[in-house]
Formats: structure tokens, C-alpha cells, sequence
């Protein structure tokens, strides 16, 4: 526990750096249609997150993938440097497409009330290199665009 405590400025400077420069690429990624996290301008509690947490906002980023549902089941499939998990707050990247996993037995009605959709992909931002993330995302992205297309 004390190792973890030693360490903990350190992995959450990571976690903010990794997290700042993924909303940067996904924000201007073809494939996302919306990006939600308290630091963007659009979020409702921007201001309020700001205040509070001038170190950083978190690491859980959630976005809108073009293709819906097929695209978003695509793009967890074939991620490799991050895993698909549930859980928050790891050293290393979580995806999950709530859709078609966690969720997938809930009715649509009671999704869109829960603020859930089709599209919607969470991360849990990890200390991975930035790069490696990238290059994970990117690829995973132009697969999940190829399977939404030919599904449509």
C-alpha cells in the first residue's frame, strides 16, 4: 500500500497526460462523432471541473463511434493494447462497449434514460506510451468504420 502511495503523483500525472491527448485525438477523429469528459468546453460540469480539479478531471472518457452498435462491438474486438474491461482506474487502458456488453440485456428506453447509446465507447485511461494508444485506436477505429459500412 505504501509503494502504491509513493507513486500515486507520478501515475496520476500520467494518467491526465494520457488522458488530455486522447480527447485531442479523438475529438478530431473521422470515426467519433462525440467525445464527453468534464475538461471539454461542452461538458456540463466544465466550469465546476475546472474549479475543483485544475490537476486533471479523470481518466474515464467516454465518445460516440460512427456505426453505432456493429462499430462499437468492431472497435473492442480488435483493440489490443488496451483490454476489455468493466473496471475503472488501472494502470493500464479499460475499453468497453456498454452496449453490447454490460448493458446489452437493457431495453433501449431505459439506456437512453441511463445516458447510455448504441455508440457509446468508455475508456479508463492507463499509463501505456501514448503512442502505442494511438496506434491501438487508430487501427481499431478504421476496422470498426470498414464493419459499420459494409453492415449498412
Amino acid at each position: 500500500l505504501l509503494q502504491g502511495i509513493e507513486t500515486l503523483p507520478l501515475r496520476m500525472e500520467r494518467h491526465m497526460e494520457n488522458t488530455a491527448r486522447l480527447l485531442d485525438f479523438l475529438t478530431g477523429h473521422e470515426a467519433v462523432s462525440w467525445v464527453r469528459h468534464p475538461s471539454l468546453p461542452d461538458h456540463p460540469d466544465h466550469e465546476t471541473a475546472n474549479r475543483l480539479l485544475p490537476k486533471g478531471a479523470g481518466s474515464v472518457i467516454a465518445f460516440g463511434i460512427k456505426g453505432g452498435r456493429e462499430a462499437g462491438a468492431a472497435f473492442i474486438e480488435n483493440v489490443n493494447v488496451a483490454s476489455h474491461l468493466a473496471n475503472v482506474g488501472d494502470a493500464k487502458t479499460l475499453v468497453i462497449h456498454p452496449a453490447s456488453t454490460t448493458h446489452s440485456h437493457i431495453s433501449a428506453e431505459d439506456m437512453k434514460a441511463g445516458g447510455l447509446s448504441d455508440d457509446m465507447i468508455r475508456l479508463s485511461v492507463g499509463l501505456e506510451n501514448f503512442d502505442d494508444l494511438a496506434a491501438d485506436f487508430s487501427r481499431a477505429l478504421k476496422i470498426a468504420r470498414k464493419v459499420a459500412g459494409e453492415r449498412s
